[in-house]
């Protein structure tokens, strides 16, 4: 290392200490509320301050009057090289007694311990790990936070609250014993949606939290208020246990219906994706950033759903991104939405662009994709953080290019964060190797401290374990995600008989339902809110329900060929259900998690199907809400729906449903309709 040139960056930022606090608009005089477990505070005109470096003397960074901006420029000043480079990992932390990493778990219940294992490294990593969890490493918590100097965190083991609340706050605890004292930040991926594919990396599946509908059916609701009270609730109960950071949510869009990760968007239209996104990240933040808010991380720019095949990145042979139909600026405008309304941080996918004029490099080497379209143009300011494992897994692009190269190549590109290994030694030598990087690697810690102290962890980390569990799942939080799942609903055919149209179903009407090949329980508690006669068999029905919950592969267990979409490749046994539509009346809800094909159970010409109902990962009971005229429907398609596989295969990935040629679509965009007279 050339001291003198390490000496004249460190002398950089003591200037621009100065300058920035010279500048600095009246004091704040509200003394914010501090908690601390290992450092003393240090008391200054009346108000306390935290001693996080232990010097007895009141710095900068720890001076909460200060703006981010110089307590960010006062910290980087102080880091090491080995801390600044450990603070730009972000890697997955595992708790006591967790299985996990392909491994059995524990006999033991998860504890809020820490998991001191060896770190998992990416040489090692397929040796232990199938394909069904790929691309995670992760180091024993000590070794992380002590000898890598790391800050940054992925959770996504699912204990219960007040477990999930004790462990933020040992950890917490020491990271403050730590010689700067700064604290982590943990970041999950979804927790309060109902799911198909709680896939790691993808949703946590089932949570504690609040269970809302899936974001397609968020997006169904076409009620953006609702959507906005949903982000503002899940941010009150992630906050409650400590996950300040979200790795979501998607601004893609679901043109290339094929893609495994549609259920993870809010459709196929622009601009109202935008409008989601922009209301999902106010709820979730608030206005801007502040110690009451969950960071956001807003992916895959510049847009992942423009998939080949719909084949995904993870994948080689899914690593085009084909805007063929020149619709790559419309793929932007979600984006924009985001970052005008401030998301924190924005994640590019693995994938690279065709028929673009940028270069055809995986977006995390490709410069003038980061740093002159977003950064330039688009004015994003916030932290670029890399998506899990584009240096030694994901490498598209540069594949012939050396660790080193690529890490070269990532950091002149604009990436600010990088995700994927738990080891910054790889990191730490290349930077070491190449000065030039120093200003890059100083301007990326800086984002990455503002983030934090803009959300007060420097003053006040911990939770209230207590608090945390009158909070997590309460009683108004799962009466709001009830309504958004009735509304998520969407009403697509309702056939008119003689007596008028079929829904809603008739009271006194014989039932049989059948949800993905099984007949549920329904209690007499729950069945007594329907005016039905709940039957076993379909023989002895009068009406058939049938809920068909098409499934495709895992994305992790992609093998490589095209995702299909028929149902019968799709865990759907269609023969017994086919049987009974030809010989009884038929309601026939399909859950939607892509734009699945169905013309093997429906087509406009299919006689005893009499309704049929659109779901986007939601409950039984507000299935039967509709079905029975107790809500009246109002949700919309998020997306259009194709005749057959033929169409599928002409149609363009960029392209939504909705702009492809006819004869394309079974089920419209923005289809939906709703009883003329609801039953009271």
């Amino acid at each position: 290392m050339n001291s003198l040139y390490f000496n004249l960056v460190s002398l950089r930022f003591l200037l621009l200490i100065l300058l920035l606090a010279s500048c600095q608009p009246a004091l704040k005089v509200k003394q914010p509320e501090l908690k601390v477990t290992s450092v003393n505070l240090i008391q200054e005109q009346g108000f306390n301050f935290k001693d996080l470096n232990k010097n007895g003397i009141l710095d900068f960074y720890e001076d909460w009057r200060n703006s981010s901006e110089v307590r960010a420029a006062d910290l980087v000043s102080k880091m090491s090289l080995e801390e600044k480079i450990g603070f730009m990992i972000i890697s997955t932390i595992r708790m006591e007694n967790e299985g996990g990493f392909g491994g059995s778990p524990s006999e033991y219940p998860i504890g809020d311990g820490f998991n001191e294992t060896d770190i998992v490294t990416e040489q090692n990593f397929f040796t232990r790990v199938p394909m069904a969890e790929p691309f995670m490493s992760s180091a024993g918590t000590t070794k992380a936070i002590q000898d890598f100097q790391e800050r940054h965190f992925i959770l996504r083991s699912n204990p219960d609250v007040k477990t999930l609340a004790s462990w933020h706050n040992r950890l917490q605890s020491f990271c403050e014993a730590q010689p700067l004292g700064i604290p982590a930040i943990i970041a999950s991926n979804p927790r309060n949606h109902v799911v198909s594919d709680a896939a790691v990396g993808l949703s946590l599946g089932k949570t504690v939290f609040s269970q809302w509908p899936g974001e397609l059916g968020l997006s169904a609701t076409r009620d953006l208020d609702l959507i906005q009270t949903f982000a503002d609730m899940a941010r009150q109960e992630w906050r409650a246990v400590g996950l300040r950071k979200g790795y979501m949510y998607m601004a893609d869009l679901s043109t290339e219906p094929r893609w495994q990760r549609i259920e993870g968007t809010f459709g196929e239209d622009p601009e109202w994706v935008a409008q989601v996104i922009s209301a999902v990240v106010k709820g979730f933040q608030g206005p801007a950033l502040s110690s009451t808010s969950v960071a956001l991380t807003t992916k895959h720019f510049p847009g992942g759903g423009a998939t080949s095949g719909g084949q995904d990145p993870h994948f080689k042979w899914g690593r085009k991104a084909l805007f063929e139909g020149g619709a790559f600026e419309r793929h932007l405008i979600p984006f924009k939405a985001a970052i005008e309304a401030g998301t924190s941080a924005i994640m590019p996918y693995y994938s690279f662009p065709l028929h673009t004029p940028y270069d055809t490099l995986g977006i995390a080497f490709n410069k003038p994709i980061l740093t002159d379209l977003l950064r330039n143009e688009l004015g994003f300011n916030g932290i670029i953080n890399s998506d899990t494992g584009p240096i030694r897994m994901m490498p598209w692009g540069v594949e012939n290019r050396s660790v080193e190269e690529r890490y070269v190549l990532a950091l002149k590109a604009g990436i600010n964060l990088f995700s994927g290994s738990a080891d910054p030694t790889a990191l730490l030598e290349t930077v070491r190797k190449h000065e030039e990087l120093l200003p890059l690697v100083d301007d990326s810690v800086r984002r990455l401290l503002i983030e934090k102290f803009e959300l007060g962890l420097f003053e006040n980390p911990y939770v209230d374990v207590d608090e945390a569990e009158s909070v997590v799942g309460q009683l108004v939080f799962q009466e709001k995600a009830k309504e958004a799942h009735q509304k998520s609903i969407v009403l697509l055919r309702n056939h008119s008989s003689p007596l008028g149209p079929f829904l809603p179903l008739a009271p006194n009407t014989k039932l049989y339902v059948e949800i993905a090949g099984k007949v549920p329980t329904i209690d007499s508690a729950n069945g007594n809110e329907y005016p039905y006669e709940w039957v076993s068999t379909p023989e002895e029905a009068d009406v058939l329900l049938f809920w068909v919950l098409p499934k495709g592969k895992s994305l992790f267990e992609s093998k490589g060929q095209p995702i299909s979409i028929q149902l019968s490749d799709n865990k759907v046994d269609t023969a017994p259900l086919q049987k009974w539509i030809n010989q009884k009346p038929t309601i026939l809800a399909i859950n939607y998690t892509n734009p699945w094909v169905i013309d093997e159970l429906y087509n406009e010409n299919t006689p005893n199907v009499k309704g049929v109902l659109a779901t986007f990962g939601t409950t039984l009971e507000a299935l039967l809400d509709v079905v029975s005229g107790k809500v009246n429907p109002t949700g919309k398609m998020p997306f259009t729906t194709p005749l057959s596989s033929s169409a599928v295969e002409s149609q363009k990935a960029d392209i939504p449903g909705y702009e492809e040629k006819p004869p394309y679509a079974l089920f419209q965009y923005n289809e939906g309709l709703s009883y003329e007279t609801p039953i009271p």
